[in-house]
């Protein structure tokens, strides 16, 4: 311990909770960010669990991560690396140290650095410092010893005080901060209102890890306020992405004047979209566990026959065993949401990890000819407004969509402000009008949109049949007639592609006469717009298109494409959207940024690359 620093302003910080999948550092993170949020500033999170449900104590494998950060303006990543560490544990050191500064400050729980931990760690030598080759600023604190002696009075056993330390933690950090702890205490007796003895027991820790960095002045350098900027007046919450999206399907249906259905079954990372759907039953909404994936996909396109606006959540392995259903909401022309969390890969992959190679299954994963809109969220507040989108896109064109997130953004947070629906456009189903009787068939459609005429059944006078089998265009009888066929297929790839006359043409940010254009999609916006940022600041005219509709393609992107002398298309998979791109425009001028490592972009590499392909 030192002499008091002393305090500054800043306009950002970056911290990181680490320790075992059992510390509790999930929720650590979760009440500082919301406390941030709540103070006026912009936050962005990255919570990293690894995927087993309860790794031995101490180990490597175990190890799960919270990183947020914090800014007095807009706020577009959880950043590269953190100012400040928290390392519960030796194996949470040894794993997460490289994600430090090297100007910030680790805070280890010096009980928890015994013989006995560090050779769980896999630690060669008794000095994990030195063997690890940190140069930051390390600061020993015994979080564990001095959660025993706060709650020695509190009548609760050792296991229950012990798993209080993260709260010990989480008020040494609001202390380094200047953060109110009203909001974590209010938080905290609400996640533990059947157990009002454990809540008072974390506040009591909470309080004595604030109380120790402010009587002892913590030997961190970074003790300081950070600045707060003025909001648009409302109400905000701190929200994931996953849960924004549950919103958005709910605020479409109320918009739709349609009954909201989700058949879903519970897969990583996407669960938490069916269980948030699960609590608003008083709103009309209806969720159905079913027994796999299968059924999860079919009960959903039933709905959507019955009039429903229905949805069914995921991740990729469960759009594999739901290919054969969403065909069939193809060729029925029903409306249908399909929400693909995606994760990485091949088969169980890294289920708690990010990726973006669901893409191509997304565009082409099913057999035939069977083309649907594909929307990317950019971030977790937008998965509110791309689910909103798809919801009115599949009722307004007659259509399943695929809404791709993924667990980077699902599980991230945002501080988000509550929208007024009044704001939001009018979602208008294509029924069928009582004029329409006479001659009618199920395939009769708009000749400008070529969107199907939606009889919902029960509608007198619109009695008619679909289902699996092609059906002719005229009558809506089954129909193998080649000719028919082909007009058919026509026609629905052709309603898919008008949907984009409805929709804004590609949006370039920066530079208009740029050398370099960043293309990406989905949830790397805010680290490729960072990246366009930072070398704007150093000079360099580079500008960024980002696809938040991928299919179809928005208006204006093969002219854009041909526009730039260099284009670099980054995302986290193998290429699949720039050989997307190139197909569909011919553009010859693309090049490939590719990561597929189950984590975030680097902001600082993205620069450092793309600085390197301007200046070949």
């Amino acid at each position: 311990m030192a002499e008091q620093q002393k305090e500054q302003t800043i306009d950002q910080v970056i911290v990181r909770f680490s320790g075992d999948s059992g510390d509790g550092m999930q929720l650590a993170g979760t009440i500082f960010s919301t406390i941030s949020a709540t103070a006026g500033n912009d936050i962005c999170t990255f919570p990293d669990y690894p995927a087993d449900i309860r790794a031995p104590q101490g180990v490597l494998t175990g190890v799960s991560g919270f990183q947020v950060h914090v800014g007095a303006d807009k706020v577009y990543t959880p950043g590269d690396k953190c100012d400040v560490l928290i390392a519960m544990n030796p194996a949470a050191l040894k794993t997460q140290h490289k994600y430090c500064k090297p100007t910030g400050a680790i805070i280890i729980d010096s009980d928890s650095f015994t013989a006995k931990d560090l050779e769980k760690a896999e630690f060669k030598t008794d000095d994990p410092i030195a063997e690890l080759g940190i140069t930051c600023e390390v600061v020993p604190c015994p979080i564990t010893s001095m959660c025993q002696e706060t709650l020695k009075d509190s009548g609760l056993d050792n296991k229950s005080i012990v798993r209080c330390k993260n709260m010990l933690a989480l008020g040494l950090v609001c202390w380094l901060f200047d953060r109110d702890l009203a909001m974590a205490e209010n938080m905290l007796r609400a996640k533990f209102a059947k157990k009002p003895e454990v809540a008072e027991a974390n506040i009591k820790v909470l309080r004595a890890g604030y109380d120790m960095g402010h009587n002892t002045h913590a030997s961190v350098s970074h003790v300081c306020s950070t600045q707060e900027t003025p909001k648009a007046k409302g109400k905000y919450m701190d929200i994931n992405g996953n849960k924004a999206t549950a919103y958005g399907l709910i605020a479409a249906a109320e918009k739709a004047g349609m009954r909201l259905f989700l058949g879903s079954y519970p897969i990583t990372p996407a669960t938490d979209i069916l269980h948030e759907l699960a609590k608003h039953k008083s709103m009309g909404v209806v969720t159905m566990q079913a027994e796999d994936e299968i059924a999860g996909c079919a009960s959903a396109v039933g709905a959507a026959y019955a009039g429903a606006l229905a949805c069914t959540s995921t991740s990729g392995p469960g759009i594999c065993l739901k290919s054969e259903a969403i065909n069939l909401a193809v060729i029925t022309e029903l409306p249908l949401v399909i929400i693909d969390v995606q994760r990485g890969g091949p088969s169980t992959g890294l289920p708690t990890k990010s990726e973006q190679t669901d893409l191509l299954q997304a565009l082409y994963g099913r057999n035939g000819e069977s083309p649907i809109p594909v929307i990317a969220a950019t971030s977790p507040t937008n998965c509110f407004e791309s689910a909103f989108l798809a919801a009115k896109i599949a009722v307004e064109h007659m259509t399943p969509v695929i809404l791709l997130t993924d667990a980077f953004i699902a599980n991230g947070s945002a501080a988000w402000k509550l929208p007024n629906l009044d704001d939001y456009p009018a979602i208008t189903p294509n029924y069928v009008t009582a004029d329409m009787q006479e001659g009618w068939s199920p395939y009769k459609r708009n000749p400008e949109t070529l969107v199907r005429y939606w009889a919902v059944p029960g509608t007198p006078g619109f009695m008619h049949r679909i289902g699996g089998l092609e059906k002719s265009n005229a009558t809506g009888a089954i129909s193998n007639d080649p000719d028919n066929h082909h007009l058919m297929v026509e026609q629905r790839a052709q309603k898919v592609e008008r949907i984009a006359d409805t929709l804004p043409p590609l949006n370039v940010e920066g530079d208009e006469d740029a050398e370099l254009l960043i293309v990406g999609f989905g949830g790397t916006y805010g680290h490729l717009h960072e990246a366009m940022q930072q070398m704007q600041s150093e000079g360099k005219k580079v500008a960024h298109a980002h696809l938040n509709i991928v299919n179809p393609l928005p208006r204006g992107t093969q002219e854009t494409l041909a526009r730039y002398k260099k284009v670099v298309v980054a995302e986290q998979n193998m290429g699949q959207l720039a050989g997307f791109l190139r197909m569909k425009t011919g553009a010859t001028n693309i090049q490939q940024y590719n990561e597929v490592k189950g984590q975030p972009f680097s902001v600082a590499t993205l620069v450092e690359q793309f600085t390197k392909m301007m200046e070949e």
